[in-house]
């Protein structure tokens, strides 16, 4: 399983012969110019929430590409509605693609789409494939949820957003791992403005005093498991 990181919250994910892309934010980030949208395969899409910062670059890519796009039920009938291939899920709820099993599960976070339109209950996902399991919690607040998970599932990697204001800090970060018994992160939600610049060195180093691992890669840098 390749994963890619593509700025902010987009994660590119080969696994199977397949290829996902998770909320595709990429023309609107400046962090993520040298990155071709025409460029990027993908064979699904997966939406956390309709956030800008999450969805911008959906449509147009499952326009280019002939992606299935995967979140909630009315972000799914929100690009249904477009003509676009969907399959909605709703928290709880798992299915199996070609390329593994899927299950959608709980954030604490808000969902809207920039023109208003409502985006149904943010969410998160765990995604079983390959004999690598990994969890993309989306925008969240740390929740006792998370302790969920791994009564189902043993994570190879969790991907946690770590910029603080608008969710998790590298403190609570810290926490989430422990919810979900995984001492390797890839963080997220960081640096692409203001509100959200974390201190590098810092948070790798509260990571390591904790026994665990943090990776911040470069945008457009990979990493296998």
């Amino acid at each position: 399983m390749k994963i890619t990181f593509y700025g902010h919250s987009c994660i590119g994910i080969e696994v199977n012969g397949k290829h996902i892309l998770v909320d595709p934010f990429i023309t609107g980030n400046p962090k993520a110019a040298h990155i071709n949208l025409s460029d990027l395969k993908a064979d699904y899409i997966l939406l956390t929430h309709a956030h800008q910062d999450h969805s911008l670059d959906a449509e147009s890519i499952a326009k280019n590409t002939n992606a299935v796009i995967v979140s909630n039920w009315e972000i799914a009938t929100y690009y249904g509605n477009k003509g676009l291939q969907s399959h909605p899920m709703n928290h709880g709820g798992s299915w199996s693609f070609d390329f593994g099993k899927v299950k959608y599960v709980a954030a604490s976070h808000s969902s809207s789409f920039p023109d208003g339109t409502y985006g149904g209950n943010p969410g998160g996902f765990v995604i079983e494939g390959e004999h690598k399991n990994i969890y993309i919690s989306g925008d969240t607040a740390l929740t006792m949820d998370m302790k969920l998970i791994p009564m189902r599932t043993k994570l190879d990697l969790a991907i946690f957003p770590i910029g603080d204001n608008f969710t998790m800090d590298v403190e609570d970060a810290i926490v989430a791992a422990d919810f979900v018994q995984c001492d390797k992160v890839l963080g997220c939600h960081y640096d692409t403005f203001g509100f959200i610049v974390v201190n590098h060195d810092e948070a790798k180093k509260k990571f390591f005093d904790a026994g665990k691992d943090l990776m911040l890669l470069e945008i457009g840098e990979s990493i296998v498991l």
